[in-house]
């Protein structure tokens, strides 16, 4: 049913800490479902599925694929990065565009 604070029904902060699963994961999960203008569900069936299919399947690939690109083009090292100045531009504009992001979220948490 619907989370109510009031009626004690959902999962809240003290509850999900007393779970023992750790925080990265229930971070993971609640933005995965975070509403766009409507109420989201939850079910912890969902949580398990998505934690093991959409974070667990889909980054542990994402590694074993950049490690295995980095064996065999590289022998095994991460090779020094030099930036271009196209890079430190790239770097300096999403620099902008995340402080222009955190400072629109300080925004609505203010207002709310």
């Amino acid at each position: 049913g619907k989370f109510s604070k009031s009626r004690g029904v959902g999962v809240f902060g003290d509850m999900a800490k007393d779970t023992g699963i750790p925080a990265d994961i229930w971070r993971f999960y609640l933005l995965y479902l975070r509403p766009e203008g409507q109420d989201s569900a939850f079910s912890w069936s969902d949580l398990m599925l998505k934690n093991n299919s959409e974070l667990l399947n889909n980054l542990g690939n994402f590694i074993n694929r950049a490690g295995m690109f980095v064996c065999k083009f590289f022998g095994g090292v991460v090779p020094n990065m030099v930036l271009t100045p196209d890079d430190k531009r790239l770097l300096a504009r999403v620099t902008l565009e995340l402080r222009q992001y955190h400072q629109l979220l300080e925004k609505v948490r203010s207002v709310a």
